[in-house]
């Protein structure tokens, strides 16, 4: 049997290439960057205050750019690379091109597109931290704590999780696409960093209104929409079960937005766009864990919890909780990210199909990836409290490891710059800290007097002697 011409292997598209599976990771991961480049730049300059839009913005899109260059330089490697300690890659660079061209450590993909892939994932994960931090974290503090945070924390959670070689990844903790290798720990890490960093002024705490509700609205589509490749792509396949996930993960996030919507109608008595766009962020994080090895009647249960417990949490516990009110956590990543990313988690332990799992992870193991419920529906009942177990132990694992290693970056930058900016700073925004601010609005601030009269104005300005002054 003869292929197609353009099917037929050569130099460039070698036997294991498979080229629609490398066409659609590409492109799963360009809706993944999407998501942060623009999508939450543009959510983050909108939902804050007018004058931190430019600082929060230019948070994200910094972070966006610096964990590509550090991903290529060691990152990589040290997430998905060979082993060097128990829970970490040997670190190396991934720039040679006789590297990037060979076959990735799982897929029919070339390594170029598997760093790619997994870059954003990392870069979104920073991003989904600056949440916490928006409106007082100093600049240069930010700019020492990403490049910091990815090598020493992140990694070791994408080797332990996700890299084949990794001490969970072979106890077969189920983690489909980040709930906790990217939700759980940003959650984790941000409100961790927000302890550290301190709160916002007594002002802004009180009263932080988004400078354009419509904007943040444009920025939370692309971030629903990237999803697709967010959880579409990490079969690292065009398979049924990267169908199953992109549609569960759709079906999660509606009925979570829809519960959150309820809630607010029910108990404030107004339907909230702010807290619709939380419960369509819960429900995204929730089935991210899950996406592809639960069924669609699982999803509306776990978009229905999440579109409910993270609205308790934020909603009356945070409240309650002294420790909870004393950290300024601005984004309240802590509720949307590490309370959904474990709830997700957990629910995975009890909704995982065994089939699906197989379909997933290409394993025959009947002793991991089976959900509890399954494991005592099917009688093998250690199996399934074995994977609950293990769920559990990976929840814990990763709050532990943020803790500890956000901590210890944020007191090693405090040694050199200021975490938190000056007061002057805080009390004028992004025009002390940038020079530069979001909006040109008449009257606020320069009035152009001289343009009162005129639609064009000459350039040059002349002098009062009629000759041009050169500027």
């Amino acid at each position: 049997m003869s292929f197609p011409s353009n099917l037929n292997p050569d130099e460039a598209s070698p036997p294991w290439l498979n080229k629609g599976d490398n066409s659609w990771q590409l492109t799963a991961a360009t809706l993944v960057g999407l998501q942060s480049v623009p999508g939450l730049v543009i959510l983050y300059g909108s939902i804050v205050k007018k004058k931190w839009a430019v600082n929060s913005a230019f948070m994200a899109l910094y972070a966006f750019a610096a964990v590509l260059v550090c991903w290529v330089g060691w990152g990589y490697r040290m997430a998905f690379g060979d082993k060097f300690i128990h829970f970490l890659g040997v670190p190396n660079v991934s720039l040679d091109a006789q590297y990037l061209i060979e076959q990735a450590f799982l897929g029919y993909l070339p390594n170029a597109t598997m760093i790619y892939f997994q870059f954003v994932f990392a870069a979104i994960t920073l991003i989904l931290i600056a949440g916490a931090l928006l409106g007082r974290m100093n600049f240069l503090a930010w700019m020492l704590f990403v490049p910091l945070w990815m090598t020493f924390s992140y990694t070791v959670g994408a080797y332990s999780i996700w890299c084949p070689q990794g001490w969970l990844a072979k106890k077969g903790i189920i983690d489909y696409s980040g709930g906790y290798v990217i939700h759980l720990s940003s959650g984790v890490a941000g409100f961790t960093a927000a302890y550290w960093v301190g709160p916002r002024t007594t002002k802004d705490r009180e009263r932080f209104p988004p400078n354009n509700i419509l904007l943040m609205l444009a920025g939370a589509g692309l971030l629903w929409m990237g999803w697709t490749g967010f959880n579409g792509g990490d079969p690292y396949t065009v398979s049924t079960d990267a169908s199953l996930a992109v549609l569960n993960t759709h079906v999660c996030t509606a009925t979570s937005l829809l519960t959150w919507l309820m809630l607010d109608i029910i108990f404030f008595g107004k339907p909230s766009v702010i807290g619709a766009t939380q419960g369509m962020i819960t429900g995204l994080v929730c089935i991210t864990p899950a996406a592809g090895v639960v069924q669609g009647w699982a999803a509306i249960l776990m978009g229905m919890m999440s579109g409910s417990i993270p609205w308790y949490t934020m909603m009356v516990l945070h409240k309650k909780i002294g420790f909870l009110k004393h950290v300024d956590d601005t984004m309240a990543v802590f509720h949307t990210h590490a309370v959904a990313g474990s709830l997700g988690g957990i629910l995975t332990g009890l909704f995982a199909v065994p089939k699906l799992n197989r379909l997933f992870y290409l394993v025959t193991d009947w002793q991991h990836y089976i959900g509890l419920f399954y494991g005592l529906h099917t009688g093998r009942t250690t199996a399934g409290f074995t994977q609950f177990g293990v769920q559990l132990l990976g929840i814990a694992f990763v709050i532990c490891l943020n803790v500890f290693t956000t901590s210890v970056i944020c007191n090693v930058i405090k040694l050199i710059v200021p975490l938190r900016l000056a007061e002057d700073e805080l009390q004028t925004g992004d025009d002390a800290i940038h020079g530069e601010e979001a909006y040109a609005l008449w009257g606020d601030g320069e009035k152009y007097e001289s343009r009162l009269n005129s639609t064009y104005e000459e350039f040059p300005p002349p002098t009062k002697g009629g000759e041009v002054q050169m500027v």
